[in-house]
């Protein structure tokens, strides 16, 4: 058991380090659109499956309430949490636009959507992106493998390639999503120091 433990932690961080090498780039990219945004008036829209859909709610509410200093609440939606949209899109259109319609009803051109898909081929969540182009919304796209059909929609792709194995690439998703919501307060803000 010790030697599964070890394996699983090794991967992971394997996993980040690789993420760390090849996209540290693209997370100081991903926070500047974001500044930029909430500097603007916009938002922060947040959507994804299962784990995923449990990661928007996490970084959204690291935004709403606070991450690690008192400051101001930030305006973040996760798209997954109003279970009567939910339901009542998934029974009158089907799953494919539980994302895109309440996109079409809450975004505006401005704001910022993360998108999140360990695979990058959710069909709901590419839809939501397609939605979210049309709309003149930029677009972050958490994944992870080769990228998926994600790859070539997003405006910004954070891309976990050391994996395929989905518990892998969400561990190190809500470690880039930590990291962002610590740099968007850095640049918003100044000094991050405090407890949470």
């Amino acid at each position: 058991m010790k030697r599964t433990i070890a394996s699983i932690f090794t991967e992971s961080m394997a996993a980040q380090q690789q993420f760390l090498q090849e996209s540290s780039a693209t997370v100081v990219a991903v926070v500047g659109e974001i500044v930029r945004s909430l500097q603007s008036g916009g938002k922060l829209l947040l959507f994804g499956n299962g784990g995923s859909a449990a990661d928007a709610q996490h970084i959204a509410a690291e935004f709403v309430n606070r991450y690690l200093i008192e400051r101001p609440p930030l305006p973040a939606i996760a798209l997954t949490t109003d279970t009567s949209a939910l339901t009542s899109i998934l029974n009158d259109y089907g799953a494919d636009v539980i994302f895109a319609k309440q996109i079409q009803a809450l975004g505006r051109t401005g704001d910022v959507a993360i998108a999140i898909s360990t695979s990058g081929n959710s069909a709901n969540v590419l839809r939501g992106i397609d939605v979210c182009r049309e709309l003149g919304i930029r677009t972050i796209g958490f994944t992870g493998g080769t990228g998926g059909a994600m790859a070539g929609r997003v405006d910004h792709l954070l891309c976990v390639s050391a994996t395929r194995s989905t518990p892998r690439i969400q561990e190190v998703h809500i470690l880039i999503g930590h990291t962002i919501c610590e740099l968007v307060d850095l640049e918003l803000f100044g000094n991050t120091e405090g407890t949470s």
